[in-house]
């Protein structure tokens, strides 16, 4: 019988085990599967330590991109940031090539951060939160990635393409149409002069950030990486507040922004833009939702899950924030 052609696959962890051992000199390796998603991860541990495998999906990023992803880790940690290194093998390498059943797949051996997640932790946190990001950007700061460049078509024209495929004519589209033509006209107003230029994280957030028992921050997860306005962060960062109490969010907004100027300053245009880039941010992540359906966002993407998200979500924080589309 024929082999049958396959689109998505998950790989075996206890092969895996047993190619990172090879591969890494690691005695006794074990592996488990974390998370099966965007990427695949994995927790592999030893008797004395542990790491995190990414699995890349197939076509889902370029040897070039990840490459890039993994030079400005090391430029990150060159200067100081705590941050999930990756690691080479023997042989010096740090990106393994797979021959997975639905072709190449690439994989990175990360250092595993210190501590864990947590889901809702104190606004002194934040701040501490907003000074790493604050240093981070002070070494991203006009440092160039071969990777995407984020403006107005790969933040929101783009992905609402992807959006309108899923999502059909009704009050939560009409929304989204006229939210899409504010943002076209409030990206022609900005003052780009004033904006400060870089590599840029894109995900920063308590999903992809592990703290200690020091409550010392370690930032892992640039898959999304790439070129583009650092205030991008910035107001990502802030999404995460909007479901909140009121008065809880705006103390946490402004102890991480607080964090974030103690160390450098966000400009008035920077600070000015922010409600505006998450309003674009939501349009992003919505449409990666989208173009990834067939082997991971389907377990929950919907027509039924992308009205509640746009009328609970994307059209309460427009209105949280004063947004007339």
């Amino acid at each position: 019988m024929a082999q049958f052609p396959v689109s998505n696959s998950t790989l075996s962890a206890p092969h895996l085990a047993q190619f990172v051992g090879q591969q890494y000199l690691l005695d006794k390796a074990a592996c488990r599967i974390i998370k099966a998603g965007v990427n695949d991860t994995y927790k592999i541990t030893t008797a004395s330590e542990q790491f995190v495998l990414r699995v890349y999906s197939c076509n889902w990023r370029s040897k070039t991109g990840i490459s890039e992803e993994l030079r400005l880790i090391k430029h990150l940690a060159d200067s100081g940031i705590s941050v999930s290194q990756p690691l080479p093998d023997k042989d010096g390498k740090l990106v393994q090539e797979l021959d997975a059943p639905e072709g190449l797949r690439y994989a990175v051996l990360f250092s595993y951060a210190k501590g864990e997640k947590r889901h809702n932790y104190s606004a002194e946190l934040h701040h501490e939160a907003g000074v790493l990001m604050a240093q981070m950007h002070n070494a991203t700061e006009n440092y160039g990635l071969d990777r995407v460049h984020y403006t107005a078509s790969s933040l929101f024209t783009d992905p609402f393409e992807l959006i309108k495929t899923f999502l059909p004519g009704g009050e939560e589209m009409d929304f989204m149409k006229k939210a899409e033509q504010y943002l076209l006209h409030e990206f022609s107003k900005f003052k780009t002069a004033e904006l400060r230029y870089g590599a840029v994280h894109m995900d920063i957030w308590f999903d992809n950030m592990n703290i200690d028992s020091h409550d010392k921050i370690t930032l892992f997860d640039f898959d999304f990486c790439g070129n583009g306005w650092l205030c991008l962060d910035v107001a990502y960062y802030t999404l995460q507040f909007v479901e909140r109490d009121e008065n809880e969010c705006k103390q946490k907004t402004e102890s991480f922004l607080q964090g974030y100027g103690s160390v450098t300053s966000l400009s008035a245009e920077e600070r000015r833009l922010l409600p505006t880039l998450g309003l674009a941010m939501y349009f992003f992540y919505l449409g990666v939702q989208c173009s990834r359906f067939d082997n991971w966002s389907n377990v929950f993407l919907n027509e039924t899950y992308l009205k509640r998200y746009v009328t609970a979500v994307v059209k309460r924080f427009a209105d949280i924030n004063g947004i007339k589309v």
